[in-house]
């Protein structure tokens, strides 16, 4: 399906993206830290409206200089108060590059960026090798599993699975096993197009798993593929 194919590597490149941005800003910190002086400075205003306040820092450098400067994150209620002292690090050639000098100005972004974009690489990259290791299972049962001959019980909507306010098809069967008498239920693989006019047999081989007969797969080579299913 081309919306799952457009899913996967819109997480994956988003995710990859947010990372990498994470990683250039933790590198540009720690080399602003490397260079930084530090200096004792006052917060004087708080800047913002009500969709978040930014800190308003006031401090002088060594050279007795006096600079401010507007922290760059934003908090709502503010993580500051006017009046209040903090500690400052500042670039010794361009005193105007400062920022206060505490773990959640330095570090939060960079943190927040990194765990969304592990959050979203770890989705597109999950679907991918989800799919990778179904399409392997897939073709190891059609070359060593034990066929069995099941009967067709019908096609069916998966309610357990949803993409895009839509739930895949999948053709159901089912089989008597002579050695326990107990009756099993067998499903095929999701198709996201209804392939009732395609299945007009009454016998379906499903192959078991040799080693694990738990795990099986439908042959539905009967039912015709898409060229945008993923």
């Amino acid at each position: 399906m081309r919306g799952i194919r457009i899913f996967k590597w819109t997480f994956l490149v988003i995710g990859l993206a947010l990372a990498t941005v994470a990683v250039l800003i933790v590198m540009n910190t720690r080399k602003f830290i490397a260079r930084a002086e530090s200096a004792r400075g006052t917060v004087v205003e708080m800047a913002g409206d009500r969709d978040g306040y930014a800190p308003v820092v006031k401090f002088r450098t060594a050279k007795g200089r006096e600079r401010s400067f507007e922290e760059a994150g934003r908090s709502n209620p503010p993580s500051y108060a006017v009046g209040e002292r903090v500690q400052v690090l500042y670039d010794p050639k361009h005193p105007d590059d400062a920022r206060i000098d505490s773990f959640s100005d330095l570090w939060a972004l960079p943190m927040i960026l990194g765990g969304m974009g592990v959050l979203f690489a770890g989705i597109g990259g999950g679907v991918m090798l989800f799919g990778m290791s179904g399409r392997r299972r897939k073709e190891y049962l059609l070359a060593y599993g034990t066929a069995i001959e099941t009967e067709l019980q019908g096609v069916e909507r998966n309610g357990a699975l949803e993409f895009n306010g839509k739930n895949p098809w999948r053709v159901a069967t089912q089989w008597l096993n002579p050695d326990t008498n107990k009756l099993r239920i067998f499903y095929s693989e999701n198709l996201w197009f209804d392939p009732s006019r395609f299945v007009t047999q009454k016998r379906v081989t499903v192959l078991l798993d040799p080693k694990n007969p738990k795990r099986y797969y439908m042959d539905i080579s009967f039912v015709p593929q898409l060229e945008s299913d993923a």
